[in-house]
């Protein structure tokens, strides 16, 4: 049997003690996600919770305390998912500011190629809402409603897919 060296349990625990601290990061939704422990996701609860420095730095040592008992694996991975849905959530709203950006400034074209991966869209509200955002932005209205209204129409649209 390998000896395991004081150096590599304190790693150890150090990293253990790191996925608690994003496990208390998550909201509490992505919490009921991730099939915890009873006693961690009490734990974390209770640390998310916490305001005060102290109180909180020792709910964090009990929290990597108790990761010390249980395998963390699945927690690896359900954090590993929750990130990637998180890294395409972003892509994906990314793509639609730049589809409203590139809409508002002229390009017709773009109707086109929404229309084809989002099918369910309606050509005419989406020809519409263009319009209004452009005159909105061609009176230099300070506050672009319009634009905002076609944003939530393409995030709509995508979500309805």
């Amino acid at each position: 049997m390998e000896q395991v060296s004081r150096t590599q349990k304190k790693k150890a625990a150090l990293s253990l003690l790191a996925l608690g601290k994003q496990l208390v990061t998550l909201s509490s939704e992505q919490l009921r996600s991730i099939d915890l422990p009873v006693d961690l996701l009490d734990a974390v609860t209770v640390a998310k919770s916490l305001k005060k420095h102290g109180a909180r730095h020792r709910q964090m040592q009990y929290i990597g305390t108790l990761m010390r008992r249980h395998d963390p694996a699945p927690i690896q991975d359900a954090l590993r998912r929750i990130e990637q849905g998180t890294r395409a959530q972003t892509e994906d709203h990314r793509k639609r500011e730049k589809w409203r950006d590139e809409l508002i400034a002229g390009n017709d074209l773009l109707i086109e190629e929404i229309l084809i991966q989002l099918p369910h869209t309606d050509r005419q509200q989406l020809t519409d809402l263009v319009q209004r955002a452009r005159q909105e932005r061609a009176a230099k209205n300070p506050v672009p409603k319009a634009a905002r209204i076609l944003f939530r129409y393409l995030t709509r649209s995508t979500v309805q897919r």
